[in-house]
C-alpha cells in the first residue's frame, strides 16, 4: 500500500473516531434534555409530591433538572424553613456534567404546603418526609446522591444513619455533627473577630433575649453575615439568595434552631443535637465540605469525614457559609469529582 493510501485510512479512522464521539456526546445531551414520556413534562419538572404525616396528608414542590439514570442529586436545603432558590447556582454546573438533580422544598417551606402545626417539626418527620420523596421520585442504591447544606446537612446525616441502604452517596455540606461544638466556634472564635463592643452588644441582646430590637439584625448584617454567611458586600449578594430569606419560614426557623445566631436558643428543638459519636456507623461513600470562613468550623468538618467509613474532604479556603457562590470553582469541581468517581466504582 502506498504510503499516501496509508495516510488517508488513518485519517479516515481518525475523523471516523471523532465523528462517533460527537454523535454520541450529542446523544446523551439529548437524553439529558428530554423530557418526553417524563410525568412532570407538563410543567418542566415540576412535581408537587404527596406526603403523609401524623397529621395528615400534604404536598411538597419539587423540580428536576435533566435525565441520567445514575447521577440523581437530591438538594436538602438549610434552614430550618428556608427555599431550593439557595441552590440556583446549580444550574451553572451540573447540566454541562450530565448530572440530574432535584430541587425541594420541605414541608413548611415557601413553595410547599405550609401546615401550622408545631409537632410536625421534629427530625423523625422530615427524616420520612425525604424518604417519601426518594421513592416518589425513583431514587435508589443506583442513583441517589443526597446533599444536604447546614441544617440540610444535619437532615442529610440523619437520614443516612437511618436509611444508607437506599443511597449511592452522601454530601453534607458546611454542618458539623454537634450542635454544642458549633455554638462553642460561634462564641469562642468568630465572635471575638469582631469589634469588641459589637460583638459586646449582640452577646447582651441575646441573653436579654430582645431579638425584635432593629440593632440585633443591623449588626449581624454589618459584621457577621457578609464575613461568614457570604462573603459579598450585602448589595452584590445574589438574587436567588436574597429570594431565598424573603421566603424564609420563621414560624419553623425558630421553633427548631431558635433566633440566635451564636448558637441553638434555650428551647429550640434542635438544642443539644449531637451525632458525633454515630458517624462511624456510615458506610456509604460520603463528601464533607467545609470552607475557611464558615459559621461552622473547617476543621471539625474535616474530622468528620476521617469518622465515617468511606469519607473524603473538600476544602473550600476562600468560601463560608454558602461556598457554593463564594468559592464557587472549589466547590463544584470538588463536588462533580466526588459524585463521577462513586458512579465510576460501579462500573
Amino acid at each position: 500500500m502506498k504510503k499516501s493510501s496509508i495516510t488517508l485510512l488513518v485519517l479516515s479512522i481518525f475523523l471516523l473516531q471523532c465523528t462517533t464521539t460527537t454523535q454520541n456526546e450529542r446523544i446523551s445531551t439529548d437524553a439529558y434534555l428530554d423530557f418526553s414520556n417524563r410525568d412532570d413534562q407538563f410543567e418542566g419538572g415540576i412535581k408537587m409530591i404527596p406526603i403523609t404525616t401524623p397529621k395528615g396528608k400534604f404536598k411538597v414542590w419539587t423540580k428536576r433538572v435533566g435525565n441520567n439514570p445514575k447521577m440523581k442529586v437530591l438538594l436538602l436545603h438549610g434552614g430550618p424553613g428556608m427555599t431550593h432558590e439557595l441552590y440556583s447556582c446549580f444550574d451553572g454546573y451540573f447540566p454541562a456534567e450530565g448530572i440530574e438533580f432535584i430541587y425541594y422544598d420541605q414541608l413548611g417551606s415557601y413553595y410547599s404546603d405550609q401546615p401550622e402545626d408545631q409537632e410536625l417539626w421534629t427530625i423523625d418527620r422530615f427524616v420520612d418526609e425525604v424518604d417519601q420523596v426518594r421513592a416518589a421520585l425513583g431514587l435508589n442504591q443506583d442513583n441517589f446522591y443526597l446533599f444536604g447544606q447546614s441544617w440540610g446537612g444535619m437532615l442529610a446525616m440523619e437520614y443516612a444513619l437511618k436509611h444508607q441502604d437506599k443511597l449511592k452517596g452522601l454530601i453534607i455540606s458546611n454542618m458539623m455533627a454537634s450542635l454544642d461544638e458549633y455554638e462553642k466556634y460561634a462564641k469562642e472564635v468568630l465572635g471575638p473577630q469582631m469589634p469588641k463592643e459589637v460583638f459586646q452588644e449582640i452577646l447582651r441582646i441575646e441573653e436579654e433575649e430582645d431579638f425584635d430590637n432593629p440593632n440585633y439584625e443591623a449588626l449581624l448584617m454589618e459584621h457577621h453575615y457578609q464575613y461568614h454567611v457570604l462573603r459579598m458586600p450585602l448589595d452584590e449578594w445574589p438574587e436567588a439568595v436574597i429570594r431565598s430569606l424573603t421566603h424564609v419560614n420563621p414560624n419553623i426557623y425558630v421553633y427548631m434552631q431558635g433566633h440566635s445566631e451564636f448558637g441553638i436558643t434555650a428551647g429550640a428543638t434542635l438544642k443539644g443535637w449531637d451525632r458525633r459519636a454515630d458517624l462511624k456507623n456510615i458506610s456509604v461513600p460520603t463528601l464533607v465540605i467545609g470552607a475557611g470562613h464558615d459559621t461552622m468550623d473547617p476543621k471539625h468538618m474535616e474530622w468528620m469525614a476521617t469518622e465515617v467509613q468511606d469519607g473524603k474532604y473538600l476544602f473550600c479556603p476562600d468560601g463560608s457559609h454558602l461556598a457554593q457562590y463564594d468559592d464557587q470553582k472549589v466547590f463544584f469541581e470538588g463536588l462533580i469529582k466526588f459524585i463521577k468517581d462513586v458512579d465510576s466504582r460501579g462500573k
